[in-house]
């Protein structure tokens, strides 16, 4: 049986003991579910920012120690965005699975250095790509000797400063045989609405459930302590007190779907 896989975790590395407060807290939750794989995602710097002055990290080999330090404590295997070939070596030594934020699912080099670490590699869906540039997308990845490949919906530009779901990318990106992810907090952003990018979280939950019914194989959510405090995506992080009724409602339709996919339709 394939685990449902969450990925979930602050948006980016801000302190030590934030990075172990939401790894303990998700891994107590998924812990009671035999059926779920939680990858712990934060990412060791933000180099996509709204404005010149916002908050871009920690320090790097800082921010990646920390989280490899994450790993060892919870036994958790690390997420982490890269932005450049040369991170995709640098990052690989610390983390479990490289992630290509969407504004660079069309770089070409990076794609290619990624699949040459051998780690996972999570491409994530460009706001300005249809789901079937996937499919290319990946194939750089797997004609470069790797097929660990996860692919994730993020949402879609609709207009300037807000984005749209699609749920047919998902069900299409189905077709090209890797695991698809939806990116349930990501999805309800307002980009570069002001100073900083806005959202609206309140969608969050029906949206992920929606996402679990066309057949996806996992959920990419952020989450913090106190989201309002928050140095990248204060405003769509799911507050970490209400991940567990998050993640139960999530898994408790995933199960139910696939122990009655194959009945017969009603008539």
């Amino acid at each position: 049986m394939d685990k449902f896989i969450i990925i979930a975790g602050p948006c980016v590395v801000e302190s030590e003991e934030m990075l172990h407060e939401t790894a303990a807290h998700l891994k107590g939750i998924c812990e009671q579910f035999a059926d779920v794989e939680l990858y712990f995602k934060a990412s060791y710097r933000k180099a996509n920012r709204t404005s010149y002055d916002s908050f871009i990290g920690v320090g790097d080999l800082r921010a990646l120690q920390w989280l490899a330090d994450i790993k060892i404590k919870y036994n958790l295997p690390i997420l982490t965005d890269i932005h450049s070939p040369a991170e995709a070596e640098i990052a690989a030594e610390y983390v479990d699975v490289l992630q290509i934020p969407a504004f660079l699912a069309r770089q070409t080099d990076l794609l290619i250095a990624a699949a040459k670490t051998n780690k996972k590699i999570n491409i994530k869906k460009a706001q300005f790509m249809a789901a079937n540039d996937m499919e290319k997308a990946a194939k750089k990845v797997a004609e470069n000797g790797n097929s660990q490949i996860w692919l994730t919906e993020r949402g879609t530009f609709f207009g300037y400063h807000d984005l749209v779901v699609d749920f047919r990318s998902l069900i299409s990106m189905q077709k090209f045989s890797y695991p698809v992810i939806y990116d349930a907090t990501h999805s309800v952003q307002q980009p570069s609405i002001g100073a900083q990018s806005g959202g609206n979280p309140e969608y969050i939950p029906a949206l992920a459930l929606a996402a679990v019914a066309a057949g996806i194989n996992g959920i990419f959510f952020e989450t913090h302590p106190n989201p309002s405090v928050a140095k990248s995506d204060a405003a769509t992080q799911l507050p970490l007190g209400n991940a567990s009724e998050f993640i139960s409602n999530i898994i408790n339709l995933h199960r139910f779907i696939r122990t009655n996919k194959h009945q017969q339709p009603l008539t």
